[in-house]
């Protein structure tokens, strides 16, 4: 087993954020009808319009539960247009292994909660 199976894997086992947040700015979640996958996410941002706390919830595959608790960790204390700017090639990089085209969505899932929920707070230009 690679080192990078193994990081997904410990995310998976042990998620980083994982919960509810009770004073969330904002929620959002999304669904993959083809695998199943749900991810909740909500996010609670500061005066300076950076993510103070952020926590996700839901079920999914292995892939999809360590995207989003890697993806949280990477997020915290930054700016909402930072985290608009994170891209599908950046969640590939951060996973650090290939994946199927049916697996890149179950990757990129709560990546796309995530930017549901900075919208919510603050809406595109």
């Amino acid at each position: 087993m690679d080192l990078y199976r193994e990081v997904i894997l410990d995310h998976y086992k042990h998620p980083r954020n994982f919960g509810k947040l009770h004073d969330a700015s904002a929620t959002a979640q999304a669904y993959n009808a083809t695998c199943g996958d749900r991810i909740i996410m909500e996010v609670k941002v500061n005066t300076k319009g950076k993510i103070e706390d952020i926590r996700f919830s839901g079920v999914g595959c292995a892939i999809s539960q360590a995207s989003a608790s890697m993806l949280t960790e990477k997020v915290k204390h930054k700016s909402l247009d930072s985290v608009m700017k994170i891209s599908s090639r950046d969640i590939m990089k951060m996973l650090g292994t290939t994946l199927t085209p049916s697996r890149i969505k179950c990757a990129t899932l709560p990546l796309e909660v995530l930017q549901k929920a900075v919208i919510a707070i603050r809406p595109l230009k």
